[in-house]
């Protein structure tokens, strides 16, 4: 007679936790939701993620973060003044006081500034000085350049941000500009759901870096400055920054890597798009097919919102676009709980076709 032995009670038992184990793995990934922040340079993804620490953490930004904010301020400070310098120069704009140019060889040295160094007062003096002056505030009107936008904010409040014991605000960090470069990942826990977060590099030497390694992404967020419709591009001052969107745009919503992910489109910075639109008409910088008042904040924002759209080649796919304002933390919040709700719903969805 042959005997077989009968399966170990231990080892078929150690077999179901295993699988067990297994499938509420495979359940708790679905519930992982991974999101793709793209757009050019200077749109202010780097911002929104800012936003999403203060909107979904309790902490926000630590003490030792704000006090490298500091220094990132400074040096944005001193970068903003030195490139609009430097613009002006190649466009023949000159300062219009004599006594501004003595400043200048300190404006353009290097600064070197490490954590809890102040900035020196001479430099102080400078920035002052060069800010005031008629011809300067003349010239970065002309040349266009985005890093003005915080330059005016931050100036504003001088006295306080120069203060020996400057500890920088949530406006003053979500406002600080720093590149990204490569890939950066932020992990936000909502309760039972995970959203992971990728913030690529904008600039065009990046982007060819990443575009296959994120293939179809729960959904991809993609920013595009509104307001840069007359600006150019830090990197490329011939490239207007509204043009280097709609084309990046292009190539994103028509690629194969995305064609399972959700499309979002946030246009951002309305704020500073309605503040301009009336002296500064879309059809001076290229955009002569627009038909209707140029000065109307809703005729030319929503203008822009159909051009975006116009360049998806797949009409039964759907694009959902808001207008944003990255640095408004009440609004944005409102805007990502509308964005949650779709993609929990679109996900769900797909889980059950």
């Amino acid at each position: 007679m042959i005997c077989f032995r009968r399966p170990d009670d231990g080892s078929a038992r150690r077999n179901r936790e295993i699988n067990a184990l297994i499938r509420r793995d495979e359940k708790a990934s679905k519930k992982v939701y991974k999101l793709l922040l793209l757009g050019s340079s200077e749109s202010g993804k780097s911002t929104i993620l800012k936003q999403m620490r203060l909107i979904y953490t309790k902490e926000g930004f630590s003490k030792n973060e704000k006090e490298k904010w500091r220094i990132i301020i400074f040096k944005n400070l001193h970068d903003g003044l030195r490139m609009n310098l430097v613009a002006m120069q190649e466009s023949g704009i000159m300062l219009q006081y004599k006594s501004t140019m003595d400043y200048l060889p300190d404006i353009m040295q290097e600064l070197d500034l490490q954590l809890n160094d102040m900035v020196p007062m001479k430099l102080i003096i400078a920035f002052k000085a060069l800010w005031q002056d008629p011809g300067f505030q003349n010239g970065i009107e002309s040349v266009k350049l985005s890093v003005t936008d915080n330059l005016r904010f931050y100036f504003n409040d001088l006295e306080r941000i120069f203060n020996k014991n400057f500890t920088p605000t949530d406006q003053d960090v979500l406002r600080a500009r720093i590149r990204t470069t490569g890939i950066i990942e932020t992990v936000f826990d909502l309760g039972s759901i995970q959203y992971r977060i990728f913030d690529v590099g904008g600039q065009r030497s990046e982007r060819r870096k990443w575009i296959h390694c994120f293939e179809n992404v729960n959904a991809l967020i993609f920013l595009a400055a509104i307001n840069g419709y007359d600006q150019c591009l830090s990197e490329d001052r011939e490239s207007n920054q509204m043009q280097e969107a709609l084309m990046l745009w292009e190539s994103i919503v028509n690629s194969h890597w995305f064609k399972k992910s959700t499309l979002i489109l946030f246009l951002n910075k309305i704020d500073l798009f309605k503040d301009k639109v009336a002296r500064s008409p879309i059809t001076k910088y290229g955009f002569t097919d627009f038909r209707g008042n140029t000065r109307d904040p809703r005729h030319t924002s929503k203008y822009f919102v159909q051009k975006f759209k116009a360049l998806n080649r797949s009409p039964s796919r759907e694009v959902y676009s808001h207008f944003t304002n990255a640095i408004n933390t009440n609004l944005l919040k409102i805007t990502m709980s509308s964005v949650q709700d779709m993609i929990i719903q679109k996900n769900l969805q797909r889980l059950i076709l």
